[in-house]
């Protein structure tokens, strides 16, 4: 445990949540590469601060607007009316300080869900239920004109999902990036549900009524389908880390689709299911050359068999995710330590 920075202790002060002369210890979290994240100790118990950064932790130039903070706390107070276990409770914000004051989660009783994965303990029925609450979220939120106003943040989600995923991968990949900027298009260009943005596992806690969701800065009004395939994409790249247990993450990943696309009464699910499906490809292929590589696939033949699996379906996109899962399956069984 540290001391916390003076500058935080006086926010929380201000908020009314920190006697002046109280004592306070905290730590600061890992594991995000956008924001200041601490967990300090008030006499009530534990809280989690959160302080946008205006450059991202990464090797690349990653800047990204701080007023994104704004929109997190508004996507926490939307998705607390829709399901309110699905989030964690705001208890105090500051847009002098540009921080707000959350929830603590123990790791003890909330594991973080790639921290499970990694473990190769995946559980379909847990990946079912992550499904569920995002097409949850999504249904309630559908064409409804006063979120969109709410959640006019299309210029962040730009900068901070499809310039350093999509764009970025484009200028690495020119016989791939009209497809790319395609993906882009497509995406910025629909507007129909509330939007988290960063739907990954690092960003979800296991918890006993189901998936809480963290880190919702990118939110937007935006597609749907980038939610799903963003989490999706996640699962596909748990089997070239783990082969041994590809079968188990193709598992969860259609229990996922499965629960996911009943919600979907927005619009035709099979036009949602060819978004998700030709996002897919573009996730991958960012995952390993856009500007926020997932850390865990170090091996040559894993960059390869993701590079040639997303290069040819971004070439001849199918629709189906069911036809990715199945294809992804064939691709794995090639990689050191596959079972057969």
């Amino acid at each position: 445990m540290r001391d916390l920075p003076q500058d935080l202790r006086t926010a929380l002060i201000r908020l009314d949540l920190l006697a002046a002369d109280a004592p306070v210890t905290a730590e600061p979290l890992t594991g995000g590469v956008s924001s200041d994240i601490w967990r300090v100790d008030l006499p009530d118990g534990p809280v989690c601060i959160k302080r946008a950064l205006a450059k991202l932790k990464v090797d690349a130039d990653w800047q990204v607007p701080v007023e994104r903070n704004k929109y997190e706390i508004s996507w926490l107070e939307t998705v607390a009316a829709i399901a309110p276990n699905a989030a964690p409770r705001l208890l105090g914000q500051s847009d002098d300080d540009g921080l707000f004051v959350m929830e603590y989660y123990n790791p003890a009783t909330h594991p973080l869900w790639k921290s499970e994965l990694m473990a190769g303990r995946a559980d379909p029925d847990f990946a079912a239920s992550v499904g569920a609450a995002l097409g949850q979220i999504h249904a309630a939120t559908a064409d409804d004109p006063a979120v969109a106003d709410r959640f006019d943040s299309s210029n962040i989600f730009h900068a901070i999902r499809l310039e350093p995923y999509l764009e970025a991968t484009a200028r690495r990949h020119p016989a791939v990036a009209d497809a790319l900027r395609r993906l882009v298009t497509v995406t910025a260009g629909t507007r129909r549900t509330l939007v988290h943005g960063d739907v990954s596992p690092k960003n979800i806690l296991v918890g006993a009524k189901g998936p809480v969701f963290l880190d919702a800065e990118c939110a937007c009004y935006g597609d749907p389908a980038f939610d799903l395939a963003f989490c999706l994409n996640h699962l596909l790249l748990k089997a070239v880390y783990r082969p041994d247990a590809c079968a188990t993450y193709l598992t969860c990943f259609s229990a996922m689709a499965g629960a996911y696309l009943p919600a979907v009464d927005w619009e035709d699910r099979d036009v949602l299911e060819r978004r998700v499906a030709h996002l897919l490809p573009g996730l991958l292929l960012a995952r390993v050359d856009g500007k926020s590589p997932v850390e865990y696939l170090e091996e040559p033949a894993q960059h390869a068999c993701v590079r040639g699996f997303a290069r040819t379906l971004l070439r001849t996109p199918v629709p189906m995710l069911a036809t990715i899962r199945d294809r992804w399956g064939d691709a794995v069984t090639n990689l050191p330590g596959a079972t057969a």
